[in-house]
């Protein structure tokens, strides 16, 4: 298995409205796109000195190939519509991870 997690700073005159947007639209947008089992979606507890409020996006794919196809064929679109709608209100930093066996 493994993990795709999406780290997002976003400021917290936007968090609001870009958590109820994640939850309705981007993640299921992601999710439909058929490269993932699952998803969880986290808020990180801790105080961002530069006044962001910070979550963890994490998206499960059984295999690097569904990983590739997803940078392939999706992410771009996706990722674009994030900046569209909340421009520079926020930054993701993506991390790749694997299951330790």
């Amino acid at each position: 298995m493994l993990l795709y997690n999406v780290t997002v700073n976003i400021e917290k005159d936007a968090e609001e409205e870009w958590v109820i947007w994640m939850k309705e639209t981007h993640i299921p947008d992601v999710l439909n796109t058929g490269m993932f089992v699952e998803n969880r979606f986290y808020k990180i507890l801790h105080d961002a000195e530069d006044g962001t409020v910070n979550y963890s996006v994490q998206y499960f794919a059984e295999d690097m190939e569904k990983i590739m196809e997803y940078q392939r064929t999706f992410a771009h679109k996706l990722q674009h519509d994030v900046k569209e709608k909340f421009g520079e209100k926020f930054v993701a930093f993506r991390t790749l991870l694997e299951t330790v066996k």
